[in-house]
């Protein structure tokens, strides 16, 4: 994958028989989301608006790393989330809409 397009998604559904989220959870949450902007690695965030769970795209070095992010959330560290990562290519005019433009 060509690192200077590289992005990663992680996908965020509800764990089976997870509890109700509590404020202090999604507090934790988007602190966590807040830390990794500050830091360049999120691109995007946000919650679905027609089923449970939510997306983030990350910059990330590897899959590993990627998962690594995504074990870190607090709403998997807490047993409410499971997360999916998927690698992800960015189509755009910078890399020519991946050489097919």
């Amino acid at each position: 994958m060509d690192k200077a397009y590289a992005r990663y998604v992680i996908m965020l559904e509800p764990a089976p028989g997870a509890d109700k989220r509590t404020k202090e959870l999604i507090r934790a949450h988007v602190s966590y989301l807040k830390e990794l902007d500050l830091q360049g690695t999120l691109v995007l965030a946000g919650p679905f608006v027609d089923r449970a769970g939510g997306m983030l795209i990350i910059r990330a070095d590897s899959m590993d790393e990627a998962r690594t992010i995504a074990d870190r959330d607090p709403f998997v560290t807490a047993g409410d989330s499971v997360a999916e990562v998927r690698g992800w290519l960015l189509s755009c005019a910078g890399n020519n809409h991946l050489g097919m433009g």
